[in-house]
């Protein structure tokens, strides 16, 4: 049986995704350092107003409150044995927000990076990583996901660790990486690398599309978004990129995206090759509204060139896209977002 995202895929030709998930529950009250997964449990109301803003905005698939709904995060909040009530109960919100749209909408079970380095650099095994993606996937599955939504990964041995953990729940999946390194991921890949990697995967563990979100500026975005392109994969290709770039405002971040320029990057990321168009971080339900009417009213024949990109959307936070001569090589860190969005 086709699954509803690939159908839904197949009858509109491209989906519009949601916003930030993140950057809405703090315009709702969540505090920095708080786990927003626990709001799935005490504060349902705003979880589900979280994914209907995106529903009313016009969005054909949205994520649920579930990045960071793994063992590894959720020890730092002592809620490690709820991983699979959590991330359960975001997919049930979802789901009833899903049903009672009126149209076909998506739910899309959104899995994060457990925050910890993979053997051989850190010391998280493949095995442990597995049962720790497997864990989240199967209690997304439970609650109604229609497809599970790998986010914001770094490391190829992490990708490869979530591929097994869906296989193992039996739930369809697509995965995202953030290519935020001048150009590569902060483990080094670059968006040539992420196709060869997806497309090595056995077929019974391998994404149903895959693509780039966050990262830093939506220029740099469509960058990795083309470098997919060049590599001719015929899977699905996602776009989830920031709402422009982060600033300080008043001691609170910012981005600087207005809907305008969200709705010349959905056009853009379509014409570049995307298949699935989102926003990442700073991403509002007006963001989307702008995309949705653009994605709905506008063409381009032709892939946007690099100077159009840039004169469009912002200057490329780097020369080069990670690949070729000239590029920088990327340092490993340590470092992990906390949240996507």
């Amino acid at each position: 049986m086709t699954n509803p995202f690939l159908k839904l895929l197949g009858e509109k030709g491209t989906l519009l995704a949601d916003g930030a998930t993140g950057t809405n529950l703090f315009n709702m009250g969540l505090m920095s350092g708080d786990a927003p997964e626990l709001w799935n449990t005490d504060e349902p109301q705003k979880i589900k107003s979280l994914y209907k803003g995106a529903v009313d905005a016009g969005s054909d698939l949205f994520l649920t409150n579930s990045f960071g709904a793994n063992a590894a995060r959720l020890k730092l909040h002592g809620a490690e044995k709820r991983v699979h009530e959590l991330a359960r109960v975001s997919a049930e919100i979802g789901r009833e927000v899903a049903d009672t749209a009126g149209r076909e909408v998506i739910v899309a079970g959104s899995v994060g990076p457990t925050g910890e380095i993979m053997e051989p650099v850190g010391t998280l095994s493949h095995s442990l990583a597995v049962e720790i993606f497997h864990e989240a996937a199967d209690g997304l599955k439970a609650g109604g996901a229609d497809i599970g939504w790998l986010e914001t990964i770094s490391a190829p041995e992490e990708y490869r660790a979530a591929a097994e953990g869906f296989m193992l729940a039996g739930l369809t999946w697509a995965g995202t990486m953030s290519f935020d390194t001048a150009g590569r991921t902060m483990m080094g890949l670059t968006s040539a690398d992420m196709v060869k990697m997806v497309d090595d995967l056995d077929a019974a563990q391998a994404p149903v599309a895959f693509g780039a979100n966050c990262g830093t500026g939506a220029s740099d975005l469509l960058r990795t978004i083309l470098g997919f392109s060049a590599q001719g994969s015929e899977k699905p290709i996602i776009a989830k990129g920031n709402a422009g770039i982060p600033k300080y405002v008043d001691g609170h971040i910012h981005y600087d995206g207005t809907p305008e320029l969200m709705a010349d990057y959905a056009v853009m990321a379509r014409a570049c090759g995307a298949h699935i168009i989102g926003g990442c971080c700073g991403t509002m339900p007006e963001h989307l509204r702008h995309m949705r009417e653009a994605l709905d009213t506008r063409t381009m024949a032709h892939p946007p060139a690099l100077e159009a990109i840039v004169d469009r959307l912002g200057a490329f936070s780097s020369q080069h896209d990670g690949t070729g001569e000239n590029a920088t090589p990327a340092r490993r860190t340590s470092r992990r977002r906390r949240a996507a969005g």
